[in-house]
């Protein structure tokens, strides 16, 4: 019988290695939410070179190559090798891959005729280097096409102050960098401060439909770096985050599902 102090889902049925999950349950919420708004503004056409800075697990950068075709070229660059990995799993072969930071892309001047980055560029300690590697590698007149995520909505804000309450504060952190990238002019001087030019910046309202409270909750924690903190508490902490989280979540509730309603922060420019 479950007591008040067991997870109603639990923490631990979700455990495995984070690229992994990111894959499995991120991917095909969030993740696949942001990579169609950044491809629709991105219009990419057959036979272009593509580069996609912080690709994670792959899913904007194989879309990118179903997108060029064989004439194309699309490249996929990101620091964390475990996510390569998988994203070489997952991939087409024709996809070349880069352990990189976006700081310090790897790739010569001018060898890229657009340029995306879906919920990365926030996380890059030197957002600036980043944007100016990106002005290098593109080829005169081409594009770059970001997407960030924010003000922070509701339901992350729950887990926020949930994570800063039952973890610790400096792991709250990391829901707040998620966000932390989203005022237009912010993104705007990011842009053309890096020498680009014909900067667009728009707020798009989307809304995507998640798993039900508790399960969405452990999917999320072990898809990003929130695991291993979370891990560590101890079951009884874990099985209060829950309980304050999902209690809070059932405003949000679609049905069985949990209903995120976020904008997602599209930046476009010309080199």
């Amino acid at each position: 019988m479950k007591t008040d102090s067991t997870p109603a889902v639990g923490f631990m049925n979700y455990a495995g290695e984070p690229p992994k999950n990111y894959e499995r349950y991120f991917v095909p919420t969030i993740g696949t939410a942001w990579a169609t708004a950044l491809l629709e503004v991105a219009g990419l056409s057959r036979g272009e070179r593509v580069l996609d800075v912080a690709c994670g697990t792959g899913v904007v950068t194989r879309r990118a190559s179903e997108l060029v075709g064989p004439e194309g070229n699309v490249a996929g660059l990101d620091v964390n090798p475990g996510m390569l990995a998988v994203a070489r799993s997952v991939c087409p072969t024709s996809i070349e891959w880069h352990e990189a930071s976006g700081e310090s892309i790897p790739c010569p001047d001018a060898s890229f005729d657009v340029v995306t980055c879906s919920l990365g560029l926030q996380f890059v300690p030197d957002r600036s280097a980043a944007m100016r590697e990106i002005h290098r590698v593109l080829a005169d007149g081409g594009r770059v096409a970001t997407a960030t995520v924010g003000p922070t909505p509701p339901v992350f804000e729950i887990l926020a102050q949930a994570l800063a309450r039952h973890v610790s504060p400096e792991v709250a952190g990391f829901m707040r960098h998620t966000f932390s990238l989203h005022e237009h002019q912010e993104l705007r001087d990011l842009a053309e401060g890096a020498g680009l030019r014909s900067v667009s910046v728009q707020s798009k309202p989307l809304r995507v439909i998640l798993p039900p409270p508790s399960e969405f909750l452990w999917q999320y924690v072990h898809s990003t770096p929130l695991a291993g903190p979370v891990g560590e508490i101890g079951e009884d902490a874990r099985a209060a985050l829950e309980r304050d989280v999902t209690t809070a979540w059932h405003t949000f509730l679609d049905g069985d599902a949990l209903r995120l309603d976020v904008n997602a922060v599209l930046t476009t420019a010309r080199k």
